[in-house]
């Protein structure tokens, strides 16, 4: 399979992931719910518009990386301090399977896609030199 195709693909399933995520958090009271939730509509509006539009300029590479880097983000975050492990109060809440589950897909989907973009911005680093 194309190296462009997989990246969109993992690209797709990370802003997926995040969408999910950021409601869970919301749904939870762990985000307010409120208009300081916004951001992520723009960013993940732009790290979709580098994904479908310019997967194959350097642009969207360029997105597509910095997208994953803030999707690697999201799990090491709260996965620090108390985490959400046994004892924490996801574990207690119902649905806690789902929260974890889209932290670790996200965090697998987002490293996928940083190393698929840094691979493709190298290749395209060196189709410009020869």
């Amino acid at each position: 399979m194309k190296q462009t195709a997989l990246l969109t693909a993992a690209s797709l399933l990370s802003i997926l992931f995040l969408t999910f995520h950021v409601a869970d958090d919301i749904a939870r009271g762990m985000e307010p719910g409120t208009v300081s939730s916004l951001p992520v509509v723009p960013i993940c509006a732009a790290w979709l518009y580098g994904t479908l539009v310019l997967a194959e300029r350097r642009s969207g590479h360029v997105i597509m990386l910095l997208g994953a880097l803030l999707g690697m983000a999201v799990p090491v975050l709260h996965m620090m301090g108390s985490g959400v492990g046994a004892g924490g109060p996801v574990a207690s809440s119902g649905g806690a399977l789902f929260f974890i589950w889209t932290l670790l897909a996200l965090g697998v989907t987002a490293l996928f896609s940083l190393i698929l973009s840094a691979r493709g911005l190298w290749s395209l680093t060196l189709g410009r030199a020869r």
